[in-house]
């Protein structure tokens, strides 16, 4: 493969300055990877991860789901799983390289159509996505069918103020590029977005990133369900949720919360690795 940009190794962890004068960051930088193909690998690694994760905290319905990692060498296309493999299962070696014309580059496995038809407008339109996730988890979808956007109901809901869009035009199952253009617009620079009577989409500078704020993502619908339906919620107030976010919004720690996930993973499930 030959480069097609220069790779600025600092760019997916965006460390954020500490309002304390006396700390310089809310959590310690991650060590950048040394070389491309390093990078590569630990990304496909994380991507093979991330699927068992999902799977764990049964994310995984059928046929539908995907998580998708840009290629530090190739801008333009994307890693992303096969269809037909469950995630419990998949392997570095299953992953599929995938460029912006929908051509399968590396693997010889199908391609979902609908797995193209999101990402790849979602990277193509934000070149600082690294990685994005979408399933079908149940309390995502269950939100989803409000029609409206999350509460800031708790702290780990600050991670998602005023951070999470709301995309309402649902016209059937996304096939049509047109439609993932649509849908990348709406999340923007977003960390998340409710697709109405779909589910629920993250993305991120990385992979860990992108999966860890799935899985928060889909638990925040959860609380918000449950304290719904208990009584009527009190939201946090303004102020206090926007300062929370500033505290831990950022990449940081999405990535210590994934990677706490994937060491026990790898251990248990070495075979991820292949």
């Amino acid at each position: 493969m030959s480069a097609v940009l220069s790779i600025d190794w600092d760019a997916g962890i965006a460390l954020r300055r500490n309002p304390n004068p006396q700390q310089k960051y809310w959590f310690d930088p991650i060590p950048p990877r040394t070389s491309v193909q390093a990078e590569r690998r630990h990304r496909q690694e994380r991507l093979a991860g991330a699927f068992r994760l999902f799977a764990r905290f049964g994310f995984a319905q059928g046929l539908a789901g995907h998580i998708t990692a840009r290629d530090p060498e190739l801008a333009d296309h994307f890693w992303v799983n096969p269809l037909g493999i469950h995630f419990s299962r998949i392997k570095v070696s299953d992953l599929l390289l995938v460029n912006s014309k929908g051509e399968t580059v590396i693997g010889d496995r199908p391609l979902n159509k609908a797995a193209f038809a999101i990402h790849a407008a979602i990277h193509e339109h934000n070149p600082k996505i690294i990685a994005a996730a979408h399933t079908h988890s149940t309390y995502g979808k269950a939100w989803s069918t409000l029609g409206r956007k999350l509460d800031t109901l708790t702290q780990d809901s600050c991670v998602f103020h005023e951070d999470v869009a709301l995309f309402d035009d649902f016209t059937g199952m996304v096939v049509d590029t047109s439609e993932g253009d649509r849908i990348a617009h709406a999340l923007g620079d977003k960390k998340g977005a409710i697709l109405k009577n779909h589910g629920i989409l993250t993305a991120g500078p990385s992979v860990e990133a992108a999966a860890w704020w799935y899985i928060a993502l889909d638990n925040a619908c959860h609380t918000q369900l449950l304290a719904e339906a208990a009584g009527k919620p009190q939201p946090i107030d303004e102020a206090t949720a926007r300062h929370t976010h500033s505290q831990i919004g950022g990449p940081e720690g999405a990535i210590h919360s994934f990677d706490s996930l994937y060491e026990g993973l790898v251990e248990a499930e070495p075979e991820l690795l292949d």
